[in-house]
């Protein structure tokens, strides 16, 4: 990708499969959907600085009544302000009544099955509650509302756009988030004028035919024609109005994208940790929606992981597994160990082997991992060069001369004997670091 990176920001997504009432029989709250959106968001915190929002549809609500409700915030503490103003409406709510979902339901907003989060990191424009996710796209026709998130860097907007154009619309923005809600919602009106055209020469009434929609409406075409010049990393999630959901992916595997379903609840967000703590599950049931599919949750709770554009040759965003993802991930703290790993020799070679006047620290905090495999690596290159070194000594093998070559291994030099005793300084750093590791282990106990 030719432009700057523009979005790193992390997603989630919750849907209830069960009625609201059985989470208060269960759990003991009619709140059990807010409350886990709001412990996935707090464990992605990393993947937001700027601000956070979140977006509820209620399944099927009685006409007249409103059934989407958003709330995003931009302030310095964003995610403990954007839930006091969600819990707020609940705070002079009589036991009674916020113990029974079917009235906070019919009365009190953010109570739905359908749930969308979205914490914001940008590293470009301003920081107004406007450039906060969720987006809406509304609409009379509850099939045609679109309400989007994502985590995306689309390096043709300008493409996108000027077709936009094309198709007659006159889109009041050229932000990437909107020119790419418009695409997908263009489709969106397509695919639903196409099916009520269908039904309706067969007698239906409309009403009648907004039952068939839910049924029928494909989300699978409606992604392939929407993003058919999509050219970037992207991880995409949408709710449309009556109850449908998706979670798109892009078809390099740019950004990640991970999920859990059973039968209670089906769940996904950008960081897999996240959704094991979150919901206490084991590492093999969180499995990672492919390159070039799209997770499709239909209003009737059918769970679905769909092919929408041909995957493309694995890409993954260095950036995000690096830097920017929780180290608690096993593949993120496995691949960050081995790329310490691998520079041991670099380093090495950079320092001349002068272990007496080097120093080997790290940063940042995340590099840390790295740096533990930087030192075994440094520990294997140097058992190598021992053994090579004591393989040469053949028959010739005493106690003092193999101390004297073994502790001056490697290439010739007076500072080459200082290796042993920097070998002992690095145990002794992790001896003193035992604690950090065996929280690290306790994090991805689930791991293994």
């Amino acid at each position: 990708m030719s432009e700057a990176i523009k979005h790193e920001c992390g997603i989630a997504l919750i849907r209830l499969l069960k009625p609201l009432s059985y989470y208060e029989e269960k759990y003991g709250t009619s709140l059990y959907g807010i409350n886990k959106l709001r412990l996935l968001m707090q464990k992605q915190r990393n993947r937001g600085q700027d601000g956070a929002g979140m977006a509820t549809i209620k399944l099927d609500p009685a006409p007249g009544t409103k059934y989407i409700s958003r709330k995003r915030s931009n302030a310095s503490n964003y995610l403990h302000d954007l839930f006091s103003q969600i819990y707020w409406h609940f705070k002079d709510v009589p036991p009674e009544q916020l113990h029974d979902p079917e009235w906070l339901k019919n009365n009190k907003p953010y109570i739905g099955e359908v749930l969308m989060g979205h914490l914001r990191y940008g590293t470009h424009g301003d920081n107004s509650i406007e450039t906060c996710h969720p987006f809406l796209r509304q609409n009379n026709w509850i099939t045609r509302n679109l309400i989007l998130a994502g985590n995306f860097n689309l390096t043709n907007v300008d493409e996108l756009f000027q077709e936009l154009v094309a198709l007659g619309q006159y889109p009041k923005e050229k932000a990437d988030t909107v020119t790419v809600m418009e695409k997908i919602g263009h489709f969106l009106d397509d695919e639903v004028q196409r099916l009520h055209t269908w039904f309706k020469p067969d007698g239906y009434t409309n009403e009648q035919i907004n039952s068939l929609i839910f049924d029928h409406l494909d989300i699978q075409r409606l992604l392939r024609r929407a993003s058919k010049k999509f050219d970037g990393g992207y991880v995409m999630v949408g709710m449309i109005g009556h109850g449908d959901a998706f979670v798109m992916r892009d078809p390099a595997g740019i950004r990640p994208a991970f999920y859990y379903c059973d039968d209670e609840i089906a769940v996904a967000a950008s960081e897999r940790p996240a959704i094991q703590t979150t919901f206490n599950v084991h590492i093999s049931k969180v499995h990672e929606i492919k390159p070039g599919h799209a997770l499709i949750i239909k209003k009737n709770g059918i769970i679905s992981e769909k092919r929408f554009v041909e995957p493309a040759p694995r890409a993954s965003c260095s950036f995000e597994r690096i830097y920017f993802s929780r180290g608690t991930d096993r593949d993120i703290y496995l691949e960050r160990k081995k790329l310490g790993e691998l520079l041991a020799d670099a380093v090495l070679k950079a320092v001349d082997y002068d272990f007496k006047h080097t120093v080997f620290s790290f940063i940042p905090n995340t590099a840390e991992t790295a740096f533990y495999g930087l030192v075994e690596g440094v520990e294997t290159r140097l058992n190598e060069v021992k053994r090579d070194k004591i393989v040469k000594m053949g028959s010739d093998i005493k106690p003092a001369k193999l101390e004297k070559n073994t502790g001056d291994a490697g290439p010739g030099g007076k500072n080459r004997g200082q290796r042993r005793k920097t070998t002992h300084v690095y145990r002794r750093f992790l001896f003193a670091r035992r604690n950090d590791v065996a929280r690290i282990r306790r994090v991805l106990r689930y791991s293994r």
